[in-house]
């Protein structure tokens, strides 16, 4: 009976939309997390009677055959890169992007990564670094004399010294955009890599080219809904039973056959 197959298809389904719900539950409180979405598509049908073939000599045609579907398979799980909330953290080194964009930051190997997260610190020798240590592009170092560090909405990085007046300019935080930011590659901890779906990154300063601007002492909250994600958790839940109930019903309408005589 095909509906066995059918229904284990729609629990598979259901069982990786429950993953994704669970995954956007428990980064709910992850600065710059994105929710994620699952898409999922019909898979082939098998046609008993094909749609408009011919069934006479005189040319008459079917007007409706009889298609059967073989169940559901998943398409993508995609990110909603929705503006999340803005927190005040008075922590002079959090930065909160106001609109479209990534912080460009540097891993290990040399090989650029982008995330939403900025929460910030600085290094032992005074360069701005991400939670783990990687280096903020382009690499702006804080001097050990600097009594304040100020950043503005255009990502102007600015310090005022022991012993001075005036401030020093020390550098400009830079900003990354995508064509397709959906299609950018997740690695862990806040990172996000570039992909051929993505397109590549279009840096620039904040504010230009359609990129947001930033706000120090601010950090971006998680886009997750908690009121949403109940409901689509419950959803999925109740298609998961229905699916199950599908494959009882098929295993006792089998037993129904093997109890002829």
């Amino acid at each position: 009976m095909r509906s066995l197959s059918v229904a284990a298809t729609g629990m598979m389904a259901q069982q990786l939309n429950v993953e994704v719900i669970s995954n956007n539950i428990a980064n709910m409180t992850t600065t710059g997390f994105k929710r994620m979405r699952p898409e999922f598509q019909d898979l082939l049908y098998q046609n008993e009677r094909r749609t408009g073939a011919v069934t006479s000599d005189t040319g008459t045609i079917v007007p409706a055959g009889v298609q059967l579907g073989l169940g559901v398979k998943t398409a993508a799980v995609y990110r909603i890169h929705d503006q999340g909330s803005l927190v005040n953290t008075e922590n002079r080194f959090d930065v909160a992007i106001q609109g479209e964009g990534f912080f460009v930051v540097e891993k290990p190997d040399g090989e650029p990564a982008y995330t939403r997260s900025g929460n910030f610190q600085l290094s032992p020798q005074g360069v701005i670094v991400t939670q783990d240590g990687y280096p903020v592009s382009p690499g702006i170092t804080v001097p050990s004399e600097a009594i304040d560090v100020s950043i503005a909405a255009d990502g102007q990085v600015t310090a005022k010294l022991q012993g001075q007046t005036g401030v020093v300019v020390l550098g400009q935080l830079e900003l990354a955009s995508f064509v397709n930011p959906a299609g950018l590659e997740a690695i862990g901890s806040n990172l996000l890599i570039e992909t051929e779906a993505s397109g590549p990154a279009l840096i620039g300063p904040p504010g230009s080219e359609g990129k947001g601007t930033v706000l120090q002492g601010h950090l971006e909250s998680s886009n997750v809904n908690a009121v949403q994600e109940i409901t689509q958790l419950i959803a999925a839940q109740r298609a998961y039973d229905m699916n199950s109930k599908v494959i009882q019903a098929s295993d006792e309408m089998m037993a129904t056959v093997t109890q002829l005589r």
